[in-house]
């Protein structure tokens, strides 16, 4: 056996429980705290719903109006709000520590270009075999970094061993 439908949103019509309520009409002019069923007879006039707007006051405030549009142009603003929302990314660059000038150019270039996007940049520095006996060649790498991106860049997570890897984490100013 199913159970029924859970309703959400505010109560309309015969589910609002108070007695006295202070009613707004369709064209959002205060009419004044009434008895519900007044309210319910004036919202039946016009045709419309009487749905309550703030259910925690003394008096809960209605309004008449017409509840399947109202619900549909709140999907529509959340939907909106959705759209415009930005997930911010972690891109990641990965270089060795005798990383030769143009190669480093072309990544700083696309560290650039992720910048400009809104993401933020994980730098991943590799050791292999006898380059982990200089690790502060690696440091000396991604200070260069951190110096280059300065003004476009704050360092979110500084410069850290883990493994055979230096990691450093940017995140766009």
């Amino acid at each position: 056996m199913q159970a029924p439908p859970v309703k959400d949103g505010p109560p309309i019509n015969q589910e609002i429980r108070a007695t006295r309520v202070l009613l707004i009409d369709q064209n959002g002019e205060k009419q004044g705290v009434m008895p519900l069923s007044a309210a319910l007879e004036a919202a039946e006039e016009a045709g419309l719903d009487l749905v309550q707007i703030v259910g925690n006051a003394e008096t809960p405030v209605c309004k008449i109006l017409d509840y399947g549009k109202h619900r549909f142009q709140e999907q529509k603003k959340k939907a909106e709000a959705r759209k415009r929302q930005k997930v911010v990314e972690l891109k990641e660059i990965k270089l060795r520590p005798n990383i030769d000038t143009h190669d480093y150019e072309v990544k700083a270039k696309s560290m650039h270009r992720f910048f400009e996007e809104g993401d933020k940049v994980k730098v991943t520095l590799r050791f292999r075999g006898r380059e982990m006996a200089h690790p502060e060649l690696g440091m000396k790498l991604l200070n260069k970094v951190q110096a280059d991106f300065d003004e476009v860049a704050k360092v979110e997570y500084a410069p850290r061993m883990e493994g055979r890897q230096m990691i450093m984490i940017l995140a766009p100013r």
